[in-house]
């Protein structure tokens, strides 16, 4: 039975910690002192909402804890010590409880950068529910989308039995599972490539790096089969990742919302160690509100080791920022700041642009694949506005979102992509749109890739289309290097109106650049994380109109729309 000393000893900790990150003793995020705040008001006011905090249940798991054993490093065989930052999570985490005794949160969400002890952490917990935590028959799963994923995290949570005593003797530790027999709970992996998918009735949900689910049908599965549970929990930790549409991405912006009063959701408990906006990657200082624990199993050397290959190499970079700051990037290898890309905030009417000078482009990649046509129409000030068209065919679009992680489904319901009928692009389609945009707007030239377009080309001729305002233009660097830096400095300035279309944000979070020795430039469609054709388009387009421009009296353009 505990104490009240042994108690009291936890809270004393507990406050201790939040004091001090309160007060800038510890260097802390903005997320996590949003977290410490949360739990400080939800002691004030929770009661109102038929909640209540229990020091007995926040001291069992963190008493469990420490009999627990690591189980390898130098702390092989060593009994676990708990940082302040961990004791206090338990603590929140299995502290608060519903009106009825059942404990209050089913998800927690924890991000925080690698070798911060994540698998460690995910298997205390774990083991606690395996047979600890007062629930008959209890099934514990790691969750990944293959099952060899999914056992990493059982393999911690079988090493530590076994450095444990096997738990005093209680438990078992099989090829691919743990159990406790005397109570009828068992600890397994499962993937979607699993075949034990039946029967489910886990009482927690284990996932860990859930950025690298290519979805979040895993997690659906398993949050839909804990219905006959009192209190489940789904436990998500993960470092950031390098897809901001992923399900990882979508999770963390609904865990910010619920830290940040947007979202009230009393059953979700969220904690995030991350950089503020405005800090430098470069300052070691805030190095710390990323990883808790820096200079503890996060070397600090190793640190300043990955930042100075993170200056010269790009590529290291991003991997930098992800895996050690824990800042979403948008792939290994990026081009556009999307901070930047995000700020250009101009919207600009279809209706608007009619009878206006603008240039073309078409780039029409594969045929079973997206393509775009679109257009670019210099605008006021230096500005320069984007129309894309992208085409995707109609035929199992559900295959696609998967692939490519995104909804075409949704996007062709709100307008921003056509659905071509059959499982190939409808190249009459895009050439009905490239003629009926001839008709609408003053359209210079036309911008195309010579791969695969001259069939396109003759009948866009024989439509009516003048060849000489037909331009060929090379995906090389002689071709592509000048209107990517433009197209650089024009979005960094504010002066690039995409209209926040969700397709093009998408293709511009996965650009990548190729560079020669000369430093020139070009999208590298290898390297490239997902689609990029419309960037490509917008880069050709651009292209043909700085080129154009000089010949082209723009103040009689403004004149004929009337401006």
């Amino acid at each position: 039975m505990l104490t009240e000393c042994e108690t009291y000893k936890a809270q004393a900790i507990v406050d201790r910690y939040i004091e001090d990150v309160l007060t800038g003793r510890i260097v802390a995020c903005e997320l996590v002192k949003l977290t410490i705040k949360r739990h400080l008001d939800d002691l004030e006011n929770a009661s109102d909402r038929g909640l209540y905090f229990d020091p007995a249940a926040a001291q069992r798991v963190i008493d469990f804890t420490g009999l627990l054993k690591q189980s390898k490093g130098k702390w092989s065989g060593k009994f676990l010590v708990l940082e302040p930052w961990q004791v206090f999570i338990k603590w929140v985490l299995f502290g608060w409880m519903n009106a009825d005794g059942t404990r209050r949160f089913r998800v927690a969400y924890q991000e925080v950068a690698r070798k911060n002890g994540k698998s460690t952490d995910i298997a205390t917990v774990g083991l606690y529910g395996l047979g600890f935590d007062g629930e008959g028959g209890s099934e514990i799963y790691s969750v990944a989308t293959k099952e060899d994923q999914a056992r990493i995290t059982l393999k911690e949570g079988q090493s530590m039995t076994r450095k444990s005593g096997n738990l005093g003797g209680l438990a078992t530790v099989h090829k691919k599972a743990v159990s406790i027999d005397s109570r009828d709970a068992t600890w397994q992996a499962l993937g979607r490539d699993s075949k034990n998918q039946d029967g489910l009735n886990p009482h927690m949900v284990l996932i860990d790096e859930f950025h690298a689910h290519p979805d979040r049908s895993m997690l659906d599965v398993m949050d839909s089969a804990v219905g006959a549970r009192m209190q489940p929990l789904l436990y998500i930790i993960t470092t950031a990742g390098f897809n901001m549409q992923s399900a990882c991405y979508k999770e963390r912006e609904y865990a910010i919302k619920v830290l940040k009063g947007i979202v009230e959701d009393d059953t979700y408990f969220a904690i995030i160690f991350t950089l503020d906006e405005g800090d430098s990657w470069k300052d070691e200082e805030v190095w710390i509100k990323s990883n808790p624990n820096l200079g503890v199993t996060v070397s600090i050397k190793d640190m300043r080791r990955m930042k100075n290959k993170a200056i010269e190499s790009p590529a290291a970079l991003n991997e930098f920022l992800a895996k050690k700051l824990n800042i979403w990037t948008t792939q290994k290898v990026k081009w556009v700041n999307l901070e930047k890309w995000g700020e250009c905030k101009g919207f600009v009417d279809e209706r608007d642009l009619l009878g206006r000078k603008c240039f073309g482009a078409l780039d029409l990649s594969s045929n079973t694949d997206i393509t775009c046509w679109g257009l670019v129409f210099p605008y006021d000030e230096g500005e320069y506005v984007f129309l894309p068209r992208y085409y995707v065919p109609q035929d199992s679009p559900r295959v696609r979102e998967r692939r490519d992680k995104v909804p075409y489904e949704a996007w062709a319901s709100e307008g921003f992509v056509t659905l071509t009928e059959g499982n190939v692009i409808d190249y009459d389609v895009i050439m009905e749109d490239v003629w009926a945009d001839c008709g609408k707007f003053d359209v210079q030239n036309i911008a195309f890739d010579r791969w695969n377009f001259e069939a396109i080309r003759q009948k866009l001729i024989k439509e009516g289309v003048p060849e000489e305002k037909m331009i060929s233009f090379g995906q090389g660097f002689a071709s592509m290097s000048a209107p990517m830096k433009e197209l650089e400095k024009l979005y960094l300035s504010g002066k690039i109106i995409h209209n926040n279309n969700p397709v093009t944000n998408w293709m511009a979070s996965n650009v990548a650049a190729k560079m020669d020795p000369a430093d020139n430039i070009k999208p590298d469609k290898q390297k490239s994380t997902e689609k990029i054709d419309g960037i490509v388009v917008l880069i050709m387009a651009l292209g043909i109109a700085i080129t154009k421009l000089e010949s082209i009296d723009l103040d009689s353009n403004l004149r004929e729309v009337g401006i």
